[in-house]
């Protein structure tokens, strides 16, 4: 949920530079996005677009790369080639080696002193505390200025409050942009409505009437040309300690007093709090790393992990994660949450699957005990929101089969959907933080992995291996299988 009703851009004048303008992200991500709310009426009437890059181009060759990389991720259908010209001529290109000061003084007379300026960091964290001097050095940090932090925020624990901390001597709270683009989702964010606008799921919402939540992010791709950050990563770092850990938390909040960005943040961050900390045994138990050799996604073949370019041939990084959490209060008590995430499965799916305790006496024996009552909430790559109830069987007899009552987003709501990205741009423009990490829930969640990541070293844990196009090793099945349930594609 927003912090207020969508509005009318702001007629004061917008400085976006992005620094990182023609790295990958940019490209694929950003440029579409911007474009989307430009074409939209998202963006303010007078803004510029400053890309910030090493490579000594001129403006029209940054658009030229703007021509080959970006213009082909944006959705064909909006593609407009009058407001394409148009959108480029927001652009304005500075070449800016980070780490030198003097470079910064070119993008002093580049930027406006009277726009708002958002800065957006595309690069390594790493480089995050640099920039924020050199931007700060050059008179460029006031008090309307906002800054968007890309994942990942850290390696761990220590590192992530490095950072917090060295871009909180130029920027307050209130003007960080932690971005984590699940929450730009439309179903994610629809799940709040889900839980605290209707009364229909608020008093089955807890334990004992809820019985395991499942949350699985799958990708069918690779490392690909990630290899050297993945290997120094892993899929813990990557999307257990950001992603899968703010669905769990929009899953499992209690009902926030308002919509505030602070009261909807302290209710997660009191969920991250309540993370149960693993014990070296339960780390050896109920975690499951794994790592994909060659096989086939789509019918098509694919090189292990081991053989894609630039992996170490004895790289340890995982790239399947599948674990046990449990959240200690009252109303998660002794209900499991399954979270897993991995490269090379067989399809591209992002879940949170609930299922409902099952009947304490059922006066229908004949009925399947396999099936029971679930919610579905699909994230990609279609949304929608799928609740399995239990009906008769047409014919004599009472014999039980499941059928959902099916809510499909796409054609229950058919005006444009923006993509999350262009919805979590606007929410900067406009000074929303609901869908943005604040520093201390940021550093509660690296507080309950590193643990995790340590343990798995000193055990010398090594990632089990899992052919390509499957759902992961044996042992992630196993881990369900111990308290008699199933991932949701073997139930």
């Amino acid at each position: 949920m927003t912090t207020q009703a969508p509005s009318a851009a702001s007629d004061r004048p917008l400085d976006m530079i992005i620094f990182g303008g023609a790295g990958d992200l940019s490209a694929r991500k950003l440029l579409p996005a911007l474009y989307m709310a430009h074409l939209h009426g998202n963006l303010p009437a007078d803004t510029r677009i400053i890309a910030i890059g090493r490579r000594d181009w001129t403006r029209e060759q940054y658009l030229s790369f703007m021509e080959e990389h970006s213009r082909p991720f944006v959705d064909s259908k909006a593609l407009d080639a009058l407001a394409w010209d148009r959108f480029l001529a927001l652009f304005d290109y500075v070449r800016i080696d980070v780490g030198a000061q003097g470079d910064y003084s070119r993008l002093c007379a580049a930027a406006r002193r009277s726009a708002q300026r958002v800065f957006y960091l595309a690069t390594s964290p790493e480089l995050f505390t640099t920039i924020c001097d050199n931007l700060t050095a050059c008179g460029l940090v006031d008090e309307h200025a906002r800054v968007v932090l890309e994942k990942p925020l850290g390696h761990d624990l220590e590192s992530a409050r490095a950072i917090n901390a060295s871009v909180g001597q130029h920027f307050p709270e209130q003007q960080i942009y932690r971005i984590d683009h699940y929450l730009g989702k439309e179903t994610v964010q629809n799940l709040m409505v889900l839980r605290f606008g209707n009364a229909i799921f608020g008093p089955l919402w807890q334990a004992p009437y809820i019985k395991s939540v499942q949350i699985t992010v799958a990708e069918t791709v690779g490392v690909g040309s990630r290899a050297g950050f993945y290997d120094q990563t892993g899929a813990m770092r990557d999307m257990v300690q950001n992603h899968l850990l703010q669905l769990l938390c929009i899953v499992a909040m209690e009902p926030p007093v308002s919509l505030d960005p602070d009261a909807v943040r302290d209710e997660k961050l009191k969920v991250l709090r309540s993370l149960r900390p693993m014990t070296m045994a339960e780390i050896a138990r109920d975690t499951v790393r794994g790592q994909y050799t060659a096989g086939a996604v789509a019918g098509e073949p694919v090189k292990g992990y081991l053989e894609e370019d630039n992996v170490p041939a004895d790289s340890h990084a995982e790239t399947f994660v599948a674990l046990r959490a449990q959240i200690n209060n009252w109303r998660w008590a002794n209900v499991p949450f399954f979270l897993r995430t991995g490269k090379r499965l067989p399809k591209r799916r992002s879940e949170i699957v609930i299922d409902f305790a099952d009947l304490p006496f059922s006066i229908i024996p004949s009925g399947p005990r396999k099936y029971g009552n679930r919610l579905v909430i699909q994230l990609q790559p279609e949304e929608s929101i799928q609740l399995q109830m239990l009906a008769k069987e047409p014919g004599s007899g009472l014999h039980m089969l499941p059928v959902n009552l099916n809510l499909d987003l796409q054609q229950a709501f058919t005006g444009r959907r923006a993509e999350a990205y262009e919805r979590l741009l606007i929410d900067v423009i406009r000074g929303r933080l609901t869908h943005f990490m604040r520093r201390d829930e940021l550093e509660a969640a690296w507080a309950w992995v590193e643990p995790i990541l340590n343990g798995w070293k000193e055990l010398g844990d090594r990632p089990r291996s899992y052919t390509a196009g499957t759902y992961g090793p044996a042992a992630s099945s196993a881990l369900m299988a111990r308290e008699n349930m199933a991932w949701a594609e073997e139930a």
